[in-house]
């Protein structure tokens, strides 16, 4: 898989998929996964497209940096030439939970770098601080295994993971295989974020989406998104966690293709 390293020595593992001069869809990861987490989106959207897929850089076995900020985060979605060859004009950000306040960032700060951009499962603001911060002490002190479990039943609905236990297991596995300072640096990053004014300034065409059954950010996270960028679309799905692209997710590719396409 290749790799960039950004301006502040920071590697990063990405993939591209499709046509060179194809418009590039960017999708960004939740906190604690990596970039197959999107698999099931990547037949249903990558027809005519090019999509970019990455490592965040705190997740995996390269790219840890201590001091979790979104603009370090967004960085390489940001600087000029951006890194990854081909990732210049035409680009659409899709980005879930962790994603999804990167996302928000970029949208505030370098939204002309966009045309559209989606919000999935994602909140503005997300307390508790001391809570993020407990978590970070948690995976530094304890390792991935101390949390896995909760995280698990808080991204997927108890009937999914009865129905579909490989998915959940495949899931798991990126969870345990997440490098914990990087982890813990993010959910630092979360600790310290609120993006609750900055994001009315946003003017992209954007699409927020929800899951009905999120314990994680649940749908008033995304309704208050929504009220704050003006002229944005909400899409609740019914029957799913936070995890929704997965748990739902022909309902979810079926919402992305028609704001990708409207």
């Amino acid at each position: 898989m290749p790799k960039i390293t950004t301006d502040d020595g920071i590697e990063l593992n990405y993939e591209f998929e499709g046509a060179a001069d194809a418009p590039v869809l960017v999708f960004s990861n939740s906190l604690g996964t990596d970039l197959g987490m999107w698999d099931d989106q990547m037949e249903a959207l990558s027809a005519g497209r090019r999509v970019l897929r990455y490592v965040s850089r705190r997740h995996g076995p390269i790219g840890c940096a201590e001091g979790a900020l979104f603009d370090r985060e967004a960085g390489p979605r940001r600087a000029e030439p951006d890194g990854f060859a081909g990732a210049g004009k035409g680009r659409l950000l899709y980005g879930l939970s962790k994603g999804g306040m990167v996302g928000m960032w970029l949208g505030t700060n370098a939204g002309e770098r966009f045309d559209k951009m989606v919000y999935a499962n994602t909140a503005a603001y997300l307390p508790t601080e001391e809570m993020w911060r407990h978590r970070a002490a948690t995976v530094r002190a304890d390792g991935m295994g101390a949390v896995v479990e909760a995280v698990v039943n808080r991204w997927f609905t108890p009937g999914f993971q009865t129905r579909e236990p490989e998915q959940v297991a495949r899931i798991s596995s990126m969870i345990l295989g997440t490098n914990p300072e990087g982890y813990a640096g993010c959910c630092e990053a979360i600790a310290a974020m609120d993006q609750r004014q900055t994001i009315k300034a946003i003017d992209n065409p954007v699409l927020v989406i929800a899951g009905a059954e999120d314990p994680a950010t649940p749908p008033d996270h995304a309704h208050q998104i929504a009220e704050a960028i003006a002229g944005s679309e909400l899409v609740v799905l019914s029957d799913a966690a936070h995890l929704s692209n997965i748990e739902q997710a022909a309902l979810f590719n079926t919402a992305l293709s028609d704001f990708l396409n409207g």
